[in-house]
């Protein structure tokens, strides 16, 4: 099995970067605007990427401030059964945020472009936990 894993350093409080990942407000601003999201364990969270079908995520982990986990239930084939997590860890002012995209089959062109894809999600929500500027898909210039 595959995975892809990425980090990134923002210089903000670890609870600014945890209701970024965790509300509709914030994954609105840093993910996609089209969403239904909710911080409970066993919630579906919806996304629409303007695809033609939604991105369902389970949410697995919640852990306050340390780690977030969604179980993709429905979304591009290559997706389902795939986990993303995010842990989380804050040193002197910065928030240490560690992306975990595992459970892939395979290698594949898709995969390479959603390595890509989470590198931008990443900087999306550095912008916006730092600058409160965010760069939802919809306002992505491919």
């Amino acid at each position: 099995m595959e995975s892809i894993e990425q980090i990134n350093y923002i210089k903000a409080p670890v609870e600014t970067v945890y209701k970024a990942l965790t509300t509709m407000e914030g994954l609105g601003q840093v993910w996609t605007k089209k969403l239904n999201v909710k911080p409970e364990i066993g919630f579906i969270n919806e996304f629409d990427f303007d695809e033609g079908y939604l991105t369902k995520m389970r949410v697995i982990v919640l852990e306050e401030y340390t780690k977030i986990a969604w179980e993709c239930i429905a979304s591009d084939k290559e997706w389902i059964g795939t986990v993303i997590s995010f842990d989380l860890s804050e040193k002197e002012d910065t928030t240490t945020v560690v992306l975990r995209h595992y459970n892939w089959k395979e290698l594949t062109d898709f995969y390479r472009w959603c390595n890509y894809n989470w590198a931008m999600f990443l900087f999306s929500l550095k912008n916006y936990c730092e600058n409160q500027i965010g760069l939802p898909y919809q306002d992505r210039i491919f």
